[in-house]
């Protein structure tokens, strides 16, 4: 239950994300906490980075629909290996931020770490106790 709820959570954000960034990539930049400050607007990244929280939004749907094991823990993968270097980047570059905005990216970004994380955790518990679907 707790898996199923955190991957349609992620799902959501996914698909939000990339919708607003794809289709109002200068609305996304100027509103999106952060995202403006790191000029200038550029709409092609904005775009390539919106379609691929949609394609990210998408994988991890199919894996909140099916739950099959390896759907899960593939779709919660990939969305690691976006948010560990995002992280990564953003703790390293705060220079143009102010305490507040700092603590507040690094917040934010952090639990899109640990939440993955935590889900995926949770889809490695003993196969004696969990069917191939949960």
């Amino acid at each position: 239950m707790i898996l199923r709820a955190g991957m349609w959570f992620l799902t959501l954000v996914e698909l939000a994300v990339g919708l607003v960034a794809t289709l109002a990539p200068r609305v996304f930049y100027d509103y999106v906490p952060w995202v403006d400050l790191a000029p200038p607007f550029a709409e092609h990244l904005m775009r390539d980075y919106g379609a691929m929280n949609l394609a990210l939004g998408l994988v991890t749907a199919v894996a909140a629909i099916t739950m099959d094991r390896v759907m899960v823990r593939t779709s919660l993968a990939a969305y690691l290996m976006f948010a560990v270097p995002h992280l990564l980047f953003h703790v390293t570059h705060h220079d143009h931020y102010t305490a507040s905005q700092a603590i507040g990216e690094t917040t934010v970004l952090t639990i899109a770490v640990l939440l993955p994380l935590a889900l995926l955790v949770l889809s490695w518990a003993p196969l004696h106790t969990l069917p191939k679907r949960y």
